[in-house]
């Protein structure tokens, strides 16, 4: 079995119920991605980071508890991050850049998403 037939192992960081049980549900219609776990808030975030071992976290920039920026430093190397914003500022940008992640506007759709997710986990198609 290669790494292209084992499934991208990703953990979503988003508050927004709605909105992350959305992509719950669009990312779960991609055979390539599996969602391991989605929680609301960055400390529950590190915790689901520990425990499910994700290939990607996809990542609100703006969460609840504490900004994604201190998350995806938190996270550690060895996980890819991929930003999501509602409206990516400088700061979004700057982080993302120093994060060495993707940052993908919410309004840019579940392809982009999807494009970043498998960029980051190096598995562009």
């Amino acid at each position: 079995m290669t790494d292209d037939d084992v499934p991208v192992r990703v953990l979503l960081v988003e508050d927004s119920d709605v909105y992350r049980d959305s992509l719950v549900f669009l990312l779960g219609t991609r055979a390539d991605l599996e969602v391991v776990a989605a929680v609301p808030d960055g400390a529950a975030g590190l915790r689901a980071a520990r425990e499910h071992e994700p290939d990607v976290v996809v990542l609100d920039y703006r969460l609840p508890d504490v900004d994604g920026g201190a998350v995806a430093a938190d996270l550690g190397a060895g996980i890819a991050v991929v930003f999501l914003s509602a409206s990516a500022g400088q700061d979004e940008y700057d982080a993302a850049s120093s994060a060495g992640a993707a940052l993908v506007r919410k309004d840019e759709g579940i392809d982009a998403l999807v494009r970043a997710v498998r960029t980051a986990a190096g598995r562009e198609r």
